[in-house]
């Protein structure tokens, strides 16, 4: 595995915790809702399809890929309910390590700066990790995605990935 090792993370409101293969169970609730999926494309995961996922998530890439795989289920503090997940996946770069991050709060939690607040503790994290550069794809019609981009220090870039735009900073 490149760059570091998932560890948990605190805020003010919130715990992200290192993703385990159990966390699936209450994960499935938390990004059932097809709405969270607009923008992201798909439906929502089967149980069994959630948990398949999370093994080979926790497991990483195989050992010759340069490349780092780092997630972490968001919980609140008050009440340890999940609410989401962040992600990062780290890969070496010419300015040193590049991080591609990734968030999704469930829509029952959405619209009270979670995104944003876990957001900019997975950059802070990783930029206290050495990371240097940080990039997002997202749609162009995710205005709440961008805003979190933003809040983080990201830019758009006039680049896309399929129909995303790319987003670094």
């Amino acid at each position: 595995m490149f760059g570091p090792i998932a560890e948990t993370i605190e805020t003010e409101r919130l715990t992200l915790e290192p993703l385990t293969v159990s966390h699936a169970d209450e994960m499935r609730e938390v990004l059932g809702d097809p709405e969270l999926h607009a923008f992201m494309g798909g439906e929502p995961a089967t149980l069994a399809e959630l948990r398949a996922r999370y093994q080979r998530l926790v497991a990483g890439p195989a050992p010759f890929h340069q490349e780092g795989w780092l997630n972490w289920v968001v919980r609140r503090n008050d009440d340890i309910q999940a609410v989401g997940t962040v992600q990062a996946t780290v890969t070496p770069g010419a300015q040193g390590p590049q991080a591609s991050v990734a968030w999704v709060i469930g829509v029952p939690f959405q619209g009270r700066g979670y995104a944003c607040e876990a957001a900019a503790a997975l950059a802070g994290w990783l930029r206290d990790h050495s990371v240097a550069g940080l990039v997002a794809n997202i749609h162009p019609d995710n205005l709440a995605s961008a805003g979190v981009a933003r809040h983080i220090g990201l830019h758009p870039t006039d680049q896309y990935a399929g129909d995303e735009v790319v987003w670094r900073g």
